[in-house]
């Protein structure tokens, strides 16, 4: 079980460096961040999180905020497999945890 969450806690963790980065690139890039090479690999990673954030949704998010939905989206998944972790350590004793 620690296992588990080790690795869902670690692909979050990627996950919410691989948003954070796009974000500064489409900041510090400007216009011609859909030609940089950079954004594009950054896109691919993030691309299951935006679809993830594309499906849950409502139509009225337009794709310009999507990024940040996902961001979001990370953000609470990766606080809920901490907090389960903590429950976890705290269960088997925190020694076992290390």
């Amino acid at each position: 079980m620690l296992l588990f969450l080790n690795i869902a806690q670690l692909v979050l963790y990627i996950g919410a460096l691989g948003l954070i980065g796009q974000g500064l690139l489409y900041v510090l890039a400007g216009q011609k961040r859909d030609t940089n090479l950079f954004y594009q690999l950054i896109g691919i990673i993030n691309k299951p999180w935006t679809l993830l954030a594309r499906f849950i949704s409502p139509k009225q998010i337009i794709d310009r905020q999507i990024p940040f939905v996902a961001f979001c989206i990370v953000g609470v998944l990766y606080i809920a497999v901490t907090l389960a972790k903590i429950e976890h350590c705290i269960s088997i004793g925190i020694e076992a945890c290390q």
